[in-house]
């Protein structure tokens, strides 16, 4: 039987994982697998690493990738992630406003949406679990 406890650092293992691919997938410093894979393919350059790793590779955040975002779809609903998307995108605003951020710095930019972005992604993949520790309410899925 799963475990149905629910912990404040299962929800922050749960954010930095999503970190792990978002940043794995893409960042602006250059070490990702878009820069280690696909930027090679598409500018014609030379691919340094077995191709068979990077399939493999590829497949393994693609899976991520779909983890992440089906359980954020079935948790949040479509409303609930457009408003995690505009409470992020008001943070963002907030730290231009303040100054902590540049709007004209892209790698800050870059990086404060990237963290935004694992932010809804992991609070996605937890939203059950905090639904049903706030509401007492299981989330279930209906199948016929």
């Amino acid at each position: 039987m799963a475990r149905d406890s629910f912990s404040f650092a299962g929800v922050l293992i749960r954010i930095l994982v999503a970190l792990v691919l978002v940043y794995g997938t893409w960042n602006p410093f250059g070490y990702s697998f878009y820069d280690w894979a696909i930027e090679p393919l598409m500018t014609g350059q030379p691919t340094p690493g077995p191709a068979a790793a990077k399939f493999l590779v590829g497949v393994v955040v693609l899976s991520g990738w779909a983890v992440f975002i089906n359980a954020t779809r079935r948790s949040l609903g479509l409303w609930g992630a457009l408003l995690a998307l505009a409470l992020t995108g008001g943070v963002i605003w907030l730290l231009i406003s303040w100054r902590v951020v540049s709007a004209t710095s892209s790698r800050g930019m870059a990086n404060v949406v990237l963290i935004c972005l694992a932010l809804c992604l992991g609070v996605g993949l937890s939203w059950s679990f905090v639904s049903r520790r706030l509401s007492g309410q299981v989330d279930t899925d209906i199948v016929e």
